[in-house]
């Protein structure tokens, strides 16, 4: 059995108008889909369609937590997430993608699949960089071991000495633009 198709919406036997649906997000959902960033979470995800005679417009909220790998210690913990988003679908000639939030699906199409929107909605509520929040003391919860050793590694580094030949040029190309500088204002 197919865990997906719960997600398919058959819109041709409904009526015009607001329809809701819900949908919940789970390990199930993530192991569909291949090289998957995400693979744990328990989301909920509420829908709703306007239905109209030429298009139908589905309004999502988007909430629960999500299982991430944090980038600075590796370690994996639960981010909440939550959000809404818009999808757009018009009815035309053949399947194009108009914008991030509009489709058009042939005028003969009677079901959306609704899993590849929510599973893109929730990979663009993460953030650039993923790491752990912080406690209501200010310190970070990530693992202390690792960031120990993360600051020794990084303190001990020696500088490839071919930077520091174009350091001193940068520093010495600064130097004289600030005397340039200075040289000016007195004019």
């Amino acid at each position: 059995m197919d865990y997906l198709k719960d997600f398919i919406i058959h819109f041709v036997g409904l009526s015009v108008g607001n329809h809701h649906f819900e949908f919940d997000v789970n390990d199930l959902f993530f192991e569909r889909f291949e090289y998957s960033q995400l693979h744990q979470g328990n989301v909920k995800v509420l829908v709703e369609l306007d239905k109209q005679e030429r298009m139908l417009v589905f309004s999502f909220h988007l909430e629960g937590t999500i299982e991430v790998t944090c980038d600075r210690c590796a370690e994996e913990f639960s981010m909440p997430v939550s959000g809404n988003e818009h999808l757009i679908v018009k009815y035309g000639g053949e399947y194009a993608e108009e914008s991030d939030d509009m489709i058009t699906i042939p005028a003969t199409e009677y079901k959306v699949d609704l899993s590849p929107y929510i599973y893109e909605y929730l990979h663009l509520m993460l953030p650039v960089r993923i790491v752990h929040p912080e406690d209501e003391n200010g310190h970070s919860d990530c693992n202390q071991e690792t960031l120990r050793i993360l600051n020794e590694l990084t303190a001990h580094t020696d500088t490839d000495p071919r930077w520091d030949v174009l350091n001193r040029l940068k520093s010495s190309v600064e130097d004289s633009n600030q005397e340039e500088k200075k040289q000016k204002k007195k004019k």
